[in-house]
């Protein structure tokens, strides 16, 4: 995910005049640290306990109960503007969206044969296992709990180890706010362990994963050997930009770098494959280097940072290790391409020019603040080569062609495609992926499919039959 209701440009709608900058973030007092369950707090029942870890600092922020078979700038490291006007903000209207949902969920009447009433009602699946990841942990969250309580259902979520704190918190707001025990339950700990017990337990009737292609897999199998529960995959993506020679270049050029570096490129959405038409290719580069120097590093809780760290030491030396596969296979190191010094589990942007379809950066999921660009001649050639990935989440297209932009985005392979724009989620639109990016959709009406059972009813009409 992601830039929710509008383009963000450093967490503002493009154009728009920036609000007066917050004082620097006083460090919250954290309160909840136990498993949610039926609206009580609870320990765990082996005594185990796990460390959550500030990213920015490297500095353990407190312990957290771990499940098993039974704050977001702090607990991720994004930049308090981001974590305020996208995640925050985009989680109060897609809890909006869906509370208007609530008593607009029914079914159909059909004509049928003669003397025969049909008609259909959709149906709570019944208890829902999510399981959300570090990224955007609120709006992950969000995205799950509010098409299943709109539904009916009933919700256990876990919640990424790396980011726990924020659904906690969340769990206290849910108990706040009046919802009956046992509707929202959320059991903190570990994916081998909480996450394979959601994904394999027989009296949950409907798992959500966002996260990796390689767990999403594993999730479908735990839940095709339980009980068959239903499935929805929101995973990962290597996801083309496509700029054409005709298109706003300085546009261009913003908005995919938005959409590589936006969360330190942490999304599956990341726009990580950037192909430019051969006559405008030199200039992309140079003004694509040119802005990703003047990115923002620092600490998250100040307002004026726009880049982050990433969010571990796994994943850090994850990004770093692909940074030198791409020098090793021959592609140019135009930018970045090192940690900040002495700064931790921080990432300079990085950007690759000269990067072939071969080369690992090409076609692996980086998840760090790494931009490739590669040139292209006809828009056929770029078509394939667009979709020639195993992932089809989103994609991008910029030119000033409309008959261009409607042909290339029929022809892609995604999910998702934005026009001249780039991260624009809005809560009413449906997102998932193609292929290996997962199966069904969240958000907009398409999502409440996914949490209801539809019913058919038919009745003869007779004498028999009274009020």
């Amino acid at each position: 995910a992601m830039a929710q209701n509008g383009t963000i440009e450093n967490g503002l709608a493009r154009n728009a005049c920036p609000p007066p900058l917050p004082q620097p973030v006083k460090i919250p007092e954290i309160k909840h640290t136990k498993i949610f369950i039926n609206n009580e707090w609870h320990t765990s029942i082996k005594g185990k306990k796990f460390p959550t870890i500030n990213p920015a600092t490297g500095v353990k922020i407190c312990d957290v109960e771990e499940a098993d078979k039974t704050l977001e700038s702090m607990d991720t490291g994004k930049p308090f503007l981001h974590a305020l006007f996208v995640d925050l903000d985009g989680s109060i209207k897609t809890l909006r969206y869906y509370a208007g949902w609530t008593d607009k969920i029914h079914g159909k009447t059909m004509p049928v044969d003669e003397n025969f009433v049909c008609f259909t009602k959709h149906e709570p699946i019944g208890v829902c296992g999510a399981i959300i990841p570090w990224n955007f942990p609120l709006l992950m969250f969000t995205w799950k709990i509010a098409p299943a309580l709109a539904c009916g259902n009933t919700v256990v979520i876990k919640p990424a180890e790396q980011t726990p704190l924020t659904a906690l918190h969340v769990g206290a707001l849910v108990k706040e706010a009046g919802f009956p025990p046992g509707v929202v339950n959320i059991v903190p700990g570990f994916g081998p362990t909480a996450g394979a017990a959601i994904a394999s337990h027989m009296n949950i009737d409907k798992v959500a994963f966002t996260g990796s292609t390689e767990v999403g897999q594993l999730i479908k199998a735990a839940a095709a050997k339980s009980n068959l529960k239903r499935v929805t995959l929101e995973l990962g993506g290597k996801n083309p930009c496509i700029v054409f020679a005709d298109s706003d270049l300085q546009l261009a050029v913003e908005e995919t770098q938005k959409g590589s570096f936006f969360n330190q490129g942490q999304a599956c959405t990341a726009a990580s494959r950037v192909y430019v038409e051969e006559p405008v290719y030199d200039e992309f580069v140079r003004l694509s280097v040119e802005r990703a120097k003047n990115i923002a590093i620092g600490d998250p809780m100040e307002p004026r940072t726009s880049h982050g760290p990433q969010i571990d030491q796994h994943q850090f030396d994850k990004i770093l290790e692909l940074v030198d596969s791409g020098k090793k296979e021959g592609a140019t190191l135009e930018c970045g391409g090192c940690a900040v010094k002495d700064r931790g589990l921080f990432i300079h942007p990085t950007i690759f020019s000269d990067v072939k379809d071969h080369m690992r950066i090409a076609k692996e999921e980086i998840f760090g603040p790494v931009q490739c660009i590669m040139k292209f001649k006809t828009q056929k050639e770029v078509i394939d080569r667009a979709n020639s990935s195993q992932y089809g989440l989103t994609a991008a297209v910029f030119t000033r062609d409309v008959h261009c932009a409607m042909s290339v985005s029929a022809a892609l392979e995604a999910g998702t495609v934005w026009v001249n724009c780039y991260n624009a989620l809005h809560a009413q639109a449906p997102f998932g992926g193609f292929k290996m990016s997962g199966n069904g959709r969240e958000l907009g009406e398409y999502a409440l499919a996914e949490y209801t059972e539809v019913k058919a009813i038919t009745i003869k009409l007779s004498e028999q039959l009274t009020l």
